[in-house]
């Protein structure tokens, strides 16, 4: 048995592989917080952002919806200035209006629950066995998506929110040679 292969051997990648990636999360900021850092790494490798984890963190206060949907210019601005994040304004913009979106899904609905209706409250069980079988977005991403986009989301397309299914465990994305599989399954 071995580890999925995108890991590689950098030893944080590795950690988050096996103590992260693929494990049910049913809490609404939880979830809220890998779909903002999940378009913030929209055309960059992912353990760019895990990198820069904790400075969004940081800078974006813990991630708090509540706080980041009164933002307007001024911390935009500052955020522009934070080499410890990515800077890229379009991004900054869609992570305020996104908590302000997360914020009438999570009084609506919750959060957690809106997106784990998808696939009806339970983890999907793939079975692949090479990274080349793992699609980059299913039907269910893309509908998920453009329900996301009608609320107001933006950087929420069908790739990134596959990408989130997977490592919120949503979709048991490991292939079935990786000992996480079995692991995230019996969650």
């Amino acid at each position: 048995m071995e580890r999925c292969g995108w890991c590689g051997n950098d030893p944080q990648y590795i950690d988050y592989h096996d103590a992260e990636w693929g494990v049910p999360e049913r809490d609404s900021r939880a979830l809220w917080e890998k779909l903002i850092l999940d378009g913030f790494q929209a055309g960059l490798a992912w353990i760019t952002i895990l990198r820069k984890r904790e400075n969004f963190r940081t800078a974006f206060q813990g991630f708090d919806p509540a706080v980041i949907a009164t933002w307007g210019e001024p911390e935009v601005e500052r955020l522009l200035q934070d080499a410890g994040i990515v800077r890229h304004r379009g991004k900054i913009e869609a992570a305020i209006g996104n908590a302000r979106a997360y914020l009438e899904i999570e009084e609506r609905e919750g959060f957690a629950p809106f997106l784990w209706k998808y696939v009806d409250g339970v983890p999907v069980q793939n079975t692949w066995a090479s990274l080349a079988e793992v699609p980059a977005e299913t039907p269910v991403s893309r509908k998920m998506s453009k329900d996301l986009q009608k609320a107001g989301f933006r950087f929420c397309g069908p790739t990134i929110v596959y990408a989130v299914m997977q490592a919120t465990g949503l979709v048991n994305d490991h292939l079935v040679t990786c000992p996480r599989h079995s692991a995230v399954r019996n969650l």
